[in-house]
C-alpha cells in the first residue's frame, strides 16, 4: 500500500498495518520513518474504512530498538564544529515528540506486537497505544541515562503512573523487562508466545471491528493471551518502593545503601555508571510529570531535550555506547553531588517562542 524502504503500510480489510522494516538496524526510527508514520496514521484516523492499527517489526530481534540517536549525534557534534545549522537536534524530538502525543490520543485501537528489544523511541510507539503484546522475546527497557539523555517518548507521564515506584526505578537504572515484567508493570497489556505472530494478526484482521472495535480487539487478544509467568519485578517490588518512592534522588541512593542486599548493591553499582546530570533530570522530571497533562509532560520533554543536546552527557554517553563503544563514558559532571541544582532547574525552563506546545 505504502511507504519507505524503512517502514511499510498495508490495509487488511478494517485493519491498518505499520511494519517497521530496518531489521538490522534493530527498527531504530529514524526522522522519516517518524514523518512517514504520522501523516499515514492520521489518514486512517479519519478513514471510516480502517478500524485499528498493528505495527509490527520486521525480524525477530528487535520491535524498535528506539530512535536513531546516532544521526541526531552527528548533526550535534556537526554543528560543535561550525559545520552545518544542527536542525535534526530540535527537529527529531520535535517531530518524534508529536506522533508519540498522536498515538496516545488515537480514538481507534492501537495494537503494538512489542515482540524483541523495545527501548527508547519504541517505547514511544507502542506505550500509549491502547494495546500492547509482549512475546517471548520481549526486552523492553529507558536506558536513556545511560547514554546521558533522559526517559523521554512520553514516559515522563507513563512512568510515575506506573504501580508503586516502578517508574524511578525504570527511569534511573534503565533496567530490561522481558514479557512477565512487562505485563505486571502495565507497560504491556498481553504476553502472546512470539509463534503466535502471524496467527494474531490474521485473527484481528478477521475480526468484525465494525461495532465496538476496542471490544473486539480485547476478545482477540483473550483469545491469544497467555501467562507470562512470574514476574522477577514482583519479588522487589517492596524493595523498589522503599528505595525508589524517596522524595530526593539523594535520598534513593541512602536508602539503598541502607537496604543492604544483593539486589540493593547491584542497583547501586548499575547507578554509579549512569549519567550523574541524567539521573538527576530524570528523576526531577517524573516527579514532575506526575502532576502534569500529557501534553504538559511534552513539552516539559522538548526542553529537557534541547538541554541535553546543549550540553556534554550526550554526546560523551553516544561517544562510549555507539561510536567507539569503549563502554567507558567520562561524565561531566562525574558524581551526582557534583550537579548543580541550578543548571537542572534552568533544563526545564520555557525555551519561549520554541517551545513545543499543541493546540487544544
Amino acid at each position: 500500500m505504502g511507504g519507505t524502504d524503512e517502514i511499510a503500510f498495508v490495509r487488511r480489510g478494517g485493519l491498518g498495518e505499520i511494519e517497521l522494516t530496518r531489521p538490522k538496524a534493530l527498527n531504530a526510527l529514524t526522522i522519516s520513518m517518524i514523518e512517514a508514520a504520522d501523516p499515514q496514521l492520521r489518514a486512517w484516523q479519519d478513514d471510516d474504512g480502517v478500524r485499528a492499527v498493528l505495527i509490527r517489526g520486521q525480524g525477530e530481534k528487535a520491535f524498535c530498538a528506539g530512535g536513531d540517536v546516532r544521526a541526531v549525534w552527528d548533526d550535534g557534534k556537526a554543528l560543535q564544529r561550525g559545520e552545518g545549522d544542527g536542525a535534526l537536534t530540535r527537529r527529531f524530538f520535535w517531530e518524534e515528540y508529536s506522533l508519540n502525543r498522536l498515538i496516545h490520543q488515537y480514538s481507534k485501537p492501537y495494537v503494538a506486537w512489542i515482540d524483541g528489544i523495545t527501548m527508547g523511541g519504541g517505547l514511544g510507539l507502542s506505550m500509549h497505544g491502547s494495546h500492547r503484546v509482549a512475546g517471548d522475546r520481549t526486552v523492553a527497557a529507558m536506558p536513556e541515562t545511560a547514554i546521558g539523555f533522559f526517559p523521554d517518548v512520553g514516559a515522563t507521564w507513563v512512568l510515575p503512573r506506573l504501580p508503586g515506584a516502578i517508574g524511578a526505578y525504570l527511569a534511573l537504572t534503565g533496567a530490561r523487562l522481558k514479557a512477565a515484567d512487562a505485563v505486571y508493570s502495565g507497560l504491556a497489556t498481553h504476553y502472546v508466545p512470539s509463534d503466535a505472530d502471524a496467527d494474531l494478526a490474521q485473527a484481528i484482521a478477521d475480526a468484525d471491528l465494525s461495532g465496538d472495535a476496542h471490544a473486539a480487539i480485547d476478545d482477540v487478544l483473550a483469545a491469544f493471551a497467555q501467562d507470562p509467568g512470574a514476574a522477577p519485578l514482583q519479588d522487589v517490588r517492596p524493595a523498589i518502593d522503599r528505595c525508589f518512592g524517596q522524595p530526593s534522588l539523594d535520598l534513593v541512593l541512602r536508602a539503598l545503601e541502607a537496604e543492604g542486599t544483593a539486589w540493593a548493591a547491584e542497583t547501586l553499582e548499575t547507578l554509579s555508571k549512569r549519567s550523574p546530570t541524567s539521573m538527576k533530570l530524570a528523576f526531577a522530571a517524573i516527579q514532575r510529570g506526575r502532576h502534569l497533562d500529557f501534553d504538559s509532560c511534552m513539552t516539559m520533554e522538548y526542553r529537557l531535550s534541547q538541554a541535553c543536546m546543549a550540553g556534554h552527557d550526550f554526546y560523551e554517553g553516544i561517544r562510549a555506547v555507539l561510536v567507539d563503544k569503549d563502554q567507558a563514558p567520562a561524565w561531566n559532571p562525574a558524581k551526582i553531588e557534583q550537579v548543580d541544582d541550578e543548571t537542572i532547574e534552568r533544563a526545564f525552563h520555557s525555551l519561549s517562542e520554541h517551545d513545543l506546545v499543541f493546540e487544544p
